[in-house]
């Protein structure tokens, strides 16, 4: 009895023996390795801490940081050289468009628009915008169509008899010529304007901050003003008596 009970254990001894044996060299041939599914995790999980950080040196550097941080240090500034700069582009696409290719560019004109959005324009954005904000701070569809239609109906004009009143007098052109332009220009212009502002205000209003309204402003004007500086570049109209 003794003896097959030792017998029993020296085999289970051999066969545990070997089990490690095979266990062993398998482990030493298949290392362990971490599960797949942790890899893509991992991966998915560094691409968006990479995405995060470049958004953040994008914001805190480069041109975009460095507008946005004008904008709030020095907002009417910023923004009346942004229409200037805009204004002036414009002006020599208009000119571009119209002139003769044997024509010289008339860099007088170009410096006459440049300076009416820096010194007209550009104080009048911010002014504008901001008081509209505060009249109606809402971003919601209809406080934006209420928007629109304060833009059409007390901005637009003003601004746009404005310019055409500063452009005529810094040519010479006496108050009746003025009068006459206005009466021959202003209303194929208003227009025109109706036809096209209406979809950038919306956009505008509907879908930019406050601070930034003005340079998406000026951004859609860039093909307003290529028309509007070729209207005011037009022949002075003859007074009626």
């Amino acid at each position: 009895m003794n003896t097959t009970l030792h017998q029993i254990t020296h085999h289970m001894r051999i066969h545990v023996q070997h089990n490690l044996q095979l266990s062993n060299a398998f482990s030493s041939r298949f290392p362990l390795r971490r599960p797949v599914f942790n890899v893509p995790i991992r991966r998915r999980f560094s691409s968006k801490t990479n995405g995060a950080k470049a958004s953040a040196s994008l914001t805190n550097s480069g041109p975009i940081w460095w507008y946005l941080s004008m904008i709030k240090a020095r907002p009417i500034l910023t923004k009346s050289v942004t229409s200037a700069v805009i204004y002036t582009f414009a002006d020599l696409t208009s000119q571009t468009i119209t002139k003769q290719s044997s024509e010289a560019y008339d860099f007088v004109r170009t410096c006459r628009m440049a300076g009416y959005a820096m010194v007209v324009l550009g104080p009048s954005l911010h002014v504008w915008f901001n008081f509209v904000s505060r009249v109606l701070p809402k971003q919601d569809l209809v406080t934006t169509f209420k928007k629109m239609f304060m833009g059409q109906a007390i901005f637009g004009p003003i601004m746009t008899a404005l310019f055409f009143s500063v452009n005529a007098a810094l040519q010479g052109e006496s108050g009746k010529e003025i009068i006459a332009r206005l009466k021959r220009d202003m209303l194929p212009t208003m227009t025109s304007n109706v036809i096209y502002w209406p979809l950038c205000d919306f956009v505008t209003f509907r879908f930019i901050p406050v601070h930034l309204q003005p340079l998406v402003n000026n951004a859609f004007s860039y093909v307003w003003t290529i028309y509007i500086t070729y209207m005011a570049s037009l022949s002075k109209a003859a007074p009626t008596n």
